[in-house]
């Protein structure tokens, strides 16, 4: 069989490594096949188009390839990696920008909630075991672990007493289940070691006593609040927003404002949520003043909003 040239091409960028084309960079070259991220002014026989988020938009630069080939949330929930790609190890070499200490995977796929906002559940179904930490971790001494849902099913927690015990240093970026903190599952978290936060969010007010019973277990083990992370969904209720960013901040949480998004390729965001989000998010802005002092342009106050 002829050898080929791959290109690939991420279309959310490479702030964040795409594990996706990361696999089928594995694949190919251990078919002796060539791998490098797409140059436009090259012919490839197969060029593969990863897109994450439905709202990037699509690649429209003129691609010499006698095959392209497209995958990702972005293009379809419904398109897998085939299993024998899937199962190998990422070739973290095409990214030249990380620092070889850190693996980046799943150790669980799926979901037990189903959220309007998440792609998740249809995309992969319930909770399953998938990956186990030393695999992922291949010798490195961290690991970005985007499992939308580790707390929710034994392997899981078997996965979390595994990563206590190794010693590794661990993210869960896509953040933890406050419901499913119980005190057992907080001593647990106590004796992980985080790279950055502990992760969890609050989406909704009917959120928000779950977050705090899982910051008060956390902090009976000695995880201060100023250590949790938490992702606040800005729905289309601006007072419920900011009540939950404001909750947060005196429970000596770190919030991070996120707008919402649907699954449509032409959404527009609220003026209101791109501000929030920016005060939010920009710490500095945070703490100077409250949301309706808030002047995110030469004479218009937040409050205004209200």
């Amino acid at each position: 069989m002829a050898l080929m040239k791959i290109g690939l091409i991420a279309a959310d960028g490479h702030n964040f490594p795409n594990l996706a084309l990361m696999k089928i960079a594995a694949y190919h070259k251990q078919q002796g096949d060539t791998v490098e991220w797409v140059n436009y002014f090259e012919k490839y026989d197969k060029v593969y188009i990863s897109k994450v988020f439905t709202f990037t938009p699509d690649v429209t630069t003129v691609i010499q390839a006698d095959e392209i080939e497209r995958g990702g949330t972005g293009y379809s929930i419904r398109k897998r990696l085939h299993p024998d790609i899937d199962a190998l190890q990422p070739d973290y070499s095409i990214y030249q920008n990380l620092d070889g200490k850190t693996a980046y995977g799943f150790l669980t796929r799926g979901c037990i909630r189903n959220c309007k906002w998440c792609v998740v559940p249809a995309k992969e179904g319930a909770i399953k075991a998938y990956m186990d930490i030393e695999v992922v971790l291949q010798g490195r001494e961290n690991a970005i672990l985007m499992d939308n849902n580790i707390l929710a099913c034994a392997y899981g927690l078997y996965q979390l007493e595994r990563i206590a015990k190794i010693g590794c240093k661990v993210d869960f970026n896509q953040g933890l289940d406050a419901r499913l903190v119980t005190g057992d599952v907080a001593k647990m978290l106590s004796k992980i070691k985080w790279i950055r936060s502990i992760r969890f969010s609050c989406d909704s007010k009917q959120s928000i006593p779950a977050l705090l019973n899982a910051v008060e277990a956390l902090d009976f083990y000695g995880v201060k609040p100023n250590r949790i992370f938490c992702y606040v969904l800005l729905n289309d209720d601006i007072a419920d927003s900011l009540s939950r960013i404001e909750t947060c901040r005196k429970a000596g949480i770190d919030p991070f404002a996120q707008p919402y998004r649907d699954f449509t390729t032409n959404q527009v965001v609220p003026q209101w949520q791109k501000d929030m989000s920016y005060w939010c998010n920009q710490k500095q802005a945070l703490k100077s003043c409250d949301f309706r002092d808030y002047q995110p342009r030469r004479g218009f106050y937040c409050r205004e909003y209200f």
